[in-house]
């Protein structure tokens, strides 16, 4: 895959800009998409609880009367629910409504402007909103001096900025979004396939070793323990890792993300940051690692555990 573009697109400086404004819409998809896959859900449960004849299949009678009415108002609770999308509506402070103006959502530079709060009713806004810019922003910049003036560093661009997203939400969640990891997954068979990225057998394999190391290991420590190790996000996720990075690179992740996870998790257990269930969500510290490997490359990450 030749460059085809100006060499000041793929300079360093540029793609920071880029992934400044990236970076900003990111935010949007952390915040809305999960509300967007928690609507359709209730819509489905509000569609099953009316499906008079599969409640008949099941339970072998006709739904009771009070399971009706629970069916029929959840139907007018969510239908009753304004459009919610990526795009629309506008962006709007969720404490009073006030609807972010164009001046409101530079970058960073608004952020620090309001020194961090609402202009109408001076509520907080998340520091994290200029944290996800400055890390897009730092993540393309890296990738520009990683790859250099190449058109496939778009691509590793659009690969980080899924992770950085995954991460995210799975963190808040514990939900890795099928919208999201089937999408990398399919674009790096896809990109690989036609020789941009890695030979496209080692991406293959990478996707269904990916995916089938953790089945395994949910599978096994199901079986051991009756309980659920993981969410079946974490094989989709590194399944599109291994898609875009290769088989070789699994072991390297896997093993970075367990010890990293593991120790965050013993860290946030002394101080009492555990959050219910006693649990971290894997998916950032897959996200994470595959990262590293992306940067480091895969022979000199090998070298680091000894397996070169």
């Amino acid at each position: 895959m030749g460059s085809v573009l100006p060499d000041w697109l793929l300079h360093p400086a540029t793609l920071a800009l880029l992934g400044l404004a990236i970076g900003s819409f990111l935010n949007v998809v952390i915040h809305r998409l999960p509300l967007m896959l928690e609507r359709g859900w209730w819509g489905d449960v509000a569609h099953q609880l009316s499906d008079a004849e599969s409640y008949r299949r099941v339970f072998g009678a006709g739904a009771p009367e009070p399971l009706q009415q629970s069916a029929t108002g959840l139907h007018e609770a969510v239908g009753a629910l304004s459009p919610l999308g990526l795009a629309r509506p506008a962006s709007r402070c969720p404490s009073c409504g006030h609807r972010i103006r164009a001046r409101e959502n530079i970058p960073i530079v608004s952020w620090l402007w309001l020194r961090g709060r609402c202009s109408a009713c001076r509520a907080r806004v998340s520091i994290r909103y200029p944290l996800v810019e400055l890390l897009s922003a730092a993540l393309f910049a890296a990738i520009g001096w990683r790859f250099g003036g190449q058109a496939q560093t778009l691509l590793w661009c659009g690969f980080a900025a899924a992770l950085v997203t995954l991460s995210w939400i799975d963190w808040d969640t514990t939900v890795l979004p099928d919208a999201i990891t089937l999408p990398l997954m399919w674009v790096g068979l896809l990109v690989a396939t036609l020789g941009w990225t890695i030979a496209p057998t080692t991406a293959l394999v990478g996707a269904v070793a990916g995916y089938l190391s953790l089945w395994l290991v949910y599978w096994f420590f199901k079986l051991a323990t009756g309980k659920e190790g993981m969410g079946h996000g974490d094989f989709k996720l590194l399944a599109a890792l291994g898609a875009w990075l290769g088989w070789q690179a699994l072991l390297p992740i896997v093993l970075g993300a367990s010890v990293i996870g593991a120790t965050v998790g013993i860290a946030m257990k002394l101080s009492g940051a555990l959050r219910e269930g006693r649990y971290v969500p894997f998916g950032p510290f897959l996200a994470g690692a595959g990262l590293v490997v992306m940067f480091v490359g895969t022979s000199a990450t090998l070298a680091w555990i000894g397996w070169a």
